[in-house]
């Protein structure tokens, strides 16, 4: 197996491959079907990390693929789930998903602009940010199983101010974040 074809790596590429079958499930309104296939994809989401380091297959290419793959994943669901029509419930609020969206966006630009500015490249996942892709996905399942099994959707609203606070939480702790790291890097390491 070359370094590339790592079982990490091939998990992350599983999920990214989930991602069409998903969107096409809601489409059809196979809501367990959607249910099973974004829990299974977010699965791989939490197995490939473990594996990558479980048995040394840390890749570059696992560094750049994991995080895409998992903002894919949860764009493409937020985005076909606030979508009117295609739910038995409610869609998921237009707010929550522009949230949602918006955060990475700027984290994703803001990285960009520091890295072209400063040189600096060490953007690490915080544990809010961790913690915030947990409460999306969890919203996520949590309205899929409603529209599966026709589940009473009131407590949906609860899942969508967790998921809004974290959101908000957790890029102001990352910008927050991002700048002491960037303290750090200028102090030490820089000539």
């Amino acid at each position: 197996m070359s370094s590339v074809l790592t079982a990490a790596n091939l998990l992350t590429v599983s999920r990214l491959i989930l991602i069409p079958v998903f969107i096409t499930a809601v489409y059809y309104q196979r809501f367990l079907w959607a249910l099973l296939l974004f829990a299974a994809a977010a699965l791989t989401d939490g197995l490939d990390g473990l594996l990558a380091r479980a048995l040394d297959q840390r890749t570059q290419l696992g560094a750049i693929l994991d995080p895409m793959a998992d903002k894919l994943l949860l764009v493409a669901a937020f985005v076909v789930l606030s979508l009117p029509g295609f739910t038995l419930t409610p869609p998921i609020p237009f707010w929550l998903t522009a949230t949602a969206i918006s955060r990475d966006v700027f984290i994703v630009l803001g990285a960009l602009v520091i890295n072209m500015t400063t040189g600096f490249s060490r953007f690490r996942p915080s544990t809010p940010g961790k913690l915030n892709t947990v409460v999306q996905l969890a919203t996520i399942v949590l309205f899929l199983a409603a529209n599966a099994f026709g589940l009473p959707h009131v407590y949906l609203r609860v899942a969508y101010y967790a998921a809004l606070g974290m959101a908000v939480f957790s890029g102001l702790h990352y910008i927050a974040y991002v700048n002491r790291q960037m303290g750090h890097y200028q102090v030490n390491d820089k000539p």
